[in-house]
């Protein structure tokens, strides 16, 4: 089990799938890069976690942590997470700047394909999940 998560929102998406095209347009191979200003103080602890995304006030989906690396045009961060998005059971969370630290105890688990929730349209699941019926 990975020590720690972060939860980042993904700003300006709307949805589950504007989140995948995003990841889709910015993917490198098998892997994706996020700018952060900072690098994380426990980045070390990080690697083989995951980044969580918030959209609309709650967790969607995750990414695993490749690693990190600055950037040498303005020594920003960059964080190398796989391509593969993996939708999670929806979470409420609220947003926030930047990333946060996310204890493994307190991550949603991955989506269950076998109750069909993965199929769902994604404005079908959230209002399903406004409602809290899932």
């Amino acid at each position: 089990m990975p020590e720690l998560h972060i939860s980042k929102v993904a700003v300006g998406c709307d949805s589950l799938d504007a989140l995948r095209a995003r990841v889709e347009a910015r993917r490198e191979g098998a892997r994706v890069a996020i700018v952060t200003r900072f690098r994380p103080k426990r980045a070390d602890a990080l690697v083989g976690g995951s980044l969580f995304w918030i959209v609309k006030h709650r967790l969607v989906a995750r990414q695993e942590i490749f690693g990190f690396e600055e950037r040498e045009s303005d020594r920003r961060t960059l964080i190398w997470l796989s391509a593969e998005l993996v939708p999670v059971e929806l979470r409420l969370k609220r947003a926030h700047q930047g990333w946060r630290y996310l204890d493994p105890r307190e991550a949603p688990p991955d989506a269950g394909s076998a109750d069909g929730l993965t199929a769902l349209p994604s404005d079908v699941a959230r209002e399903l999940a406004r409602l809290a019926l899932i």
